[in-house]
């Protein structure tokens, strides 16, 4: 044996330990820590107690928000605004993506500031509360269209495609989850709270949460004969990293988001840290493409890092900085939002309104920015599926 065959040999030994590393880190950070979490967090409420976990883990997960789910969000304003004047006005896209392109970074901002000026204006509790509304019925859909794109874009970067007929049972699949998610549980239209914000609830009857129960169910079957199907035709299955996160999201974090406690805290900092393992994916390559000729741009680590450091400045700005100054002139001259609606208290607002209009304008505009960001459309998408 030569020695430039026990070099080789010695590589792939050491190659395939790194290989394993990597895709068990992928795993976890793409959902399945959340199968950690759980066990820990029974073995917290078992050790001290559920208040205390609770305190615990809702303390953590408030400042840890500063570091994860705000930049998840902030960033997504990086990527969607970067090149707008070319991706809206040149040819940069293909014009039904430049249309959505428009749609989401112009109109629906537009309509969304214009519905929380006016909630604010009029310190109507209602006008929010609808706001509020759509942003919980849109965030089941985000999150399975999220959970979507993990198995497919994953599955697709180790060899694994679906035909169409399995995507459709996977997107029926996420669909349903979603609507089983929403209608569940029943409502008969209830006063409730949301970052201070107190409104009553859309009703949704007990039939509609059967009935999606069912559609769920009859989804989850389809999904299992599409793959089954698959399996006796070429002896494949996806990948069971990106099939195990995309279960975890559609059930776990979607569907039954609230079977403990302790993970409904930690489901949008898991979700966050998803998202933004997609993003370093994508900017990663990316700015490897860009180190080299004809481009020789700044390393891959520094652009990394600067897009890191404005999305949290952008986070903090968002979520902290901005809403603590227009809702503390808000409490000390009370000239920013007016009287209230007829039949309403402007006290139903609470004391940060600005905090929770920002809030919600910045989910829901995160949900349409994200469904042209990562659309096969756009040409950015093609680094997603770059090795390495």
């Amino acid at each position: 044996m030569t020695s430039a065959t026990v070099t080789l040999l010695g590589a792939g030994e050491t190659s395939r330990p790194r290989a394993f590393r990597a895709r068990v880190i992928e795993f976890l950070l793409v959902g399945g820590a959340t199968l950690v979490l759980f066990p820990l967090a029974w073995l917290l409420r078992r050790a001290v107690g559920l208040d205390p976990a609770e305190l615990a883990v809702g303390f953590l997960t408030f400042h840890a928000a500063s570091l994860i789910n705000d930049p998840h969000f902030a960033v997504t304003y990086l990527l969607f605004y970067k090149d707008a004047r070319s991706r809206a006005l040149g040819g940069a896209l293909a014009p039904m993506q430049r249309a959505r392109y428009i749609a989401a970074g112009v109109l629906v901002p537009l309509a969304l500031l214009a519905w929380a000026a006016a909630a604010l204006a009029t310190g109507s509790a209602r006008t929010m509360g609808f706001m509020i509304q759509l942003m919980f019925f849109l965030v089941g859909w985000h999150y399975v269209k999220q959970g979507f794109g993990i198995l497919t874009v994953l599955s697709a970067r180790r060899g694994f495609r679906f035909s169409p007929a399995e995507r459709t049972a996977v997107l029926g699949h996420c669909f349903a989850g979603w609507a089983h998610a929403w209608a569940s549980p029943a409502d008969p239209g209830r006063e409730v709270s949301e970052k201070g914000v107190i409104y009553t609830s859309l009703a949704h009857p007990a039939g509609l949460e059967l009935a999606t129960g069912i559609a769920f169910g009859l989804s989850a079957l389809a999904l299992l004969w599409a793959l089954a199907r698959r399996w006796r035709a070429e002896r494949r299955l996806p990948p069971i990293g990106p099939l195990t996160g995309f279960l975890i999201t559609i059930w776990l974090w979607t569907v039954y988001s609230s079977l403990d406690r302790l993970m409904v805290y930690m489901i949008p900092a898991l979700h966050s840290v998803q998202y933004l393992y997609f993003v370093w994916l994508l900017k990663r390559n990316e700015a490897r493409e860009a180190e080299g000729p004809p481009f020789f741009g700044r390393p891959t680590g520094v652009r990394l890092a600067l897009l890191a450091a404005s999305a949290v400045g952008l986070g903090w700005v968002l979520f902290r900085g901005a809403p603590a100054f227009l809702d503390g002139a808000h409490g000390a001259r009370g000239a920013l939002a007016l009287g209230a609606s007829a039949g309403e208290a402007t006290a139903d607002l609470g004391d940060t309104p600005y905090f929770a209009a920002i809030y919600v304008f910045v989910n829901i505009h995160h949900y349409f920015m994200d469904s042209v960001i990562w659309r096969r459309e756009n040409p950015d998408t093609r680094y997603l599926l770059h090795p390495g």
